[in-house]
C-alpha cells in the first residue's frame, strides 16, 4: 500500500509483558504482551490530503436512495480539498457515478465537489434485475482502481445493506489477493445484511465494521477525518526467532482485534515480518504467541527467544525454563491474561448473539452469561452487560447466570454481532501489571537494568 519506512518525526515505545517462567517441553507455548505506543511529536495535525486516495462504493438497494440524497452529497461537499476520490454504484456489478466523462479519479476543489454532490442523487442502486456480483466484486473493483493512484493511504469505504452478501463465494480468494494494497471500512444500513462477511471484510483489511443506524453523511465524514490522523500507513512489526521457536503468532487486541498475517523472509527463515496499517498517534496492544522446543536448553538460564522490531526499535522476548518443583519468584505477565480475557469475553458474546438468533437458547444462555461473567472479572466492560440486557435478564452477573428475554427483533441482533466482533477496543495496559524494572528514586523515570544515572532528570540511580 505504502512504503514501510518510518517518517522520522513518528516516535515509537515498545514493551514486552510476560511470565518469565516458563514450563519446560518439547511444544511449549510462549506469550507475551506487546504495546507500541506512537506519538508524531513535531509532525501535522493532520496527513495532508493530497496524500489520500478513497474510494466510497454504494452498496445498497434502490429503496435506500431517499436516505442516500440526504447523506452522500453532504459527505461529498465535505471532502477536503486535494484529496483524490471515486463514488461508486452498483447494479450487477460496480459502475461508475463519479467522477464523469470516463475518468477513474477526480481531486477534490470546490469546482468538484459541488458536481459530485449533484451526480449522487443519481447514484446507480440495485434494482430489480440480476443480483450484484457479491462483496468479492467490490474489494477487485477497488484493487484495480487504486493500484493506478500511488498514494501514501488507499482506502475503500463500503457502504452496504447486504444486497451483494447473498451467494459469495470468491471474498476470501479476493481477500488474498487485496492484502497490503488498501484498508477498507464497512457502513451496514438497513435491517437485512449477514454480519460475517462484513467483519471479515473489514478485519482482512485493517479496518472497522460498523453498523449506521442514522446520521451517514458524519460517519462518511468521520470516516475520512480518521484517515487524515494516519502517520504512517504501513509499519510492519518484525518477530526474529531463536531455532528452537517452531510456530509465530500475532494477534492485534486494540484498538481493532484481528488476526494478523505473518509474512517469511526469503532467505530469512527465522524471521517473520507482521504488516500492519493506518497508524496514528497512541497505543497497540498485541498478543504475541511462540511455540519452542525446550529440549535442548538448560534449566533456569535466562534465554532469548525473539527479538521484537517495530521501525528502528528492537526489544528482546526473554524467559527461562523454570523448575517445577521450585515456585517462580517475582514472575510477570498480568497483561497476557487479561488480554486473553477479553478475546474470550468477546467470542462468548459474539456467539451467544448467533445462537440467540437461531433460537438454541440453552446454547444462548450460557454463551451470554459467560461473557457477563468474564466481563464484570475484567472490570470496565460495562458495553458487554448493556449488550446483554437487550437480549436477557442478567440474574447474577459474576456467576454468568442471564434469562433470555422471549423474542428480540432479528433486525437489532445483526448490529450486536457486528459490534461484538468488531468495536474498536481501548488500549488493556490499564488492567497489566506495571513494567518490571528498576525506576529513579528522585523522578520515577524508568531506567535500564545497567543505568547508572537517569536518563530523565540526570540524578545518580541507586
Amino acid at each position: 500500500m505504502s512504503s514501510p519506512t518510518r517518517p522520522p518525526h513518528l516516535g515509537i515505545q515498545l514493551y514486552v509483558d510476560l511470565d518469565r517462567h516458563l514450563h519446560p517441553h518439547r511444544s511449549a507455548k510462549i506469550e507475551a504482551h506487546l504495546r507500541v505506543d506512537v506519538t508524531a511529536t513535531g509532525a501535522a495535525a493532520e496527513l495532508p490530503a493530497v496524500e489520500l486516495a478513497v474510494i466510497i462504493a454504494v452498496d445498497v438497494a434502490e429503496t435506500h436512495r431517499p436516505a442516500l440524497q440526504r447523506a452522500l452529497p453532504a459527505a461529498l461537499r465535505a471532502l477536503p480539498d486535494d484529496i483524490s476520490f471515486t463514488v461508486l454504484g452498483g447494479g450487477p456489478e460496480p459502475a461508475p457515478c463519479y467522477p464523469l466523462g470516463g475518468a477513474e479519479w477526480a481531486v477534490a476543489d470546490q469546482q468538484h465537489r459541488r458536481r459530485a454532490a449533484f451526480a449522487a442523487g443519481a447514484v446507480p442502486l440495485h434494482r430489480d434485475g440480476p443480483r450484484p456480483a457479491g462483496y468479492a466484486a467490490w474489494a477487485a473493483r477497488a484493487r484495480a482502481l487504486l493500484a493506478a493512484r500511488p498514494l501514501s493511504v488507499r482506502h475503500l469505504l463500503l457502504i452496504t445493506d447486504g444486497s451483494s452478501a447473498e451467494g459469495e463465494t470468491r471474498l476470501d480468494e479476493e481477500l488474498d489477493v487485496c492484502a497490503g494494497q488498501f484498508t477498507c471500512d464497512v457502513l451496514a444500513v438497513g435491517t437485512d445484511w449477514p454480519p460475517d462477511p462484513l467483519l471479515t471484510l473489514a478485519e482482512r483489511l485493517h479496518g472497522t465494521a460498523e453498523f449506521v443506524a442514522d446520521g451517514l453523511s458524519s460517519a462518511i465524514t468521520g470516516a475520512v477525518r480518521r484517515l487524515r490522523r494516519v502517520h504512517t500507513p504501513q509499519l510492519p512489526i518484525e518477530v526474529t526467532v531463536r531455532p528452537a521457536v517452531r510456530q509465530v503468532a500475532l494477534n492485534e487486541k486494540a484498538p481493532r482485534p484481528h488476526r494478523l498475517g505473518g509474512l517469511p523472509q526469503p532467505g530469512r527463515p527465522h524471521l517473520w515480518c507482521f504488516p500492519t496499517y493506518q497508524w496514528e498517534p497512541g497505543s497497540r496492544d498485541y498478543l504475541l504467541t511462540l511455540v519452542a522446543d525446550a529440549d535442548a536448553d538448560p534449566l533456569e538460564t535466562d534465554l532469548q527467544f525473539a527479538m521484537v522490531s517495530v521501525g528502528d526499535v528492537h526489544v528482546p522476548v526473554t524467559a527461562r525454563w523454570h523448575r517445577p518443583e521450585r515456585p517462580p519468584q517475582g514472575a510477570q505477565g498480568g497483561g497476557v491474561p487479561s488480554m486473553k480475557t477479553t478475546t474470550l469475553m468477546r467470542s462468548a458474546l459474539r456467539k451467544g448473539l448467533v445462537a440467540f438468533g437461531e433460537s438454541r437458547r440453552d446454547d444462548a444462555e450460557r454463551l451470554l452469561g459467560e461473557a457477563a461473567r468474564l466481563a464484570v472479572r475484567l472490570g470496565g466492560q460495562d458495553w458487554v452487560l448493556d449488550e446483554i440486557l437487550t437480549v436477557a435478564v442478567v440474574v447474577d452477573a459474576s456467576a454468568g447466570r442471564v434469562r433470555l428475554r422471549p423474542a428480540v427483533d432479528a433486525d437489532t441482533l445483526a448490529p450486536m454481532i457486528l459490534r461484538a466482533g468488531s468495536r474498536p477496543g481501548g488500549t488493556l495496559t490499564d488492567i497489566a501489571d506495571p513494567r518490571p524494572g528498576p525506576r529513579c528514586g528522585h523522578c520515577d523515570t524508568p531506567a535500564g537494568s545497567e543505568a547508572r544515572y537517569c536518563i530523565h532528570c540526570g540524578e545518580k540511580l541507586l
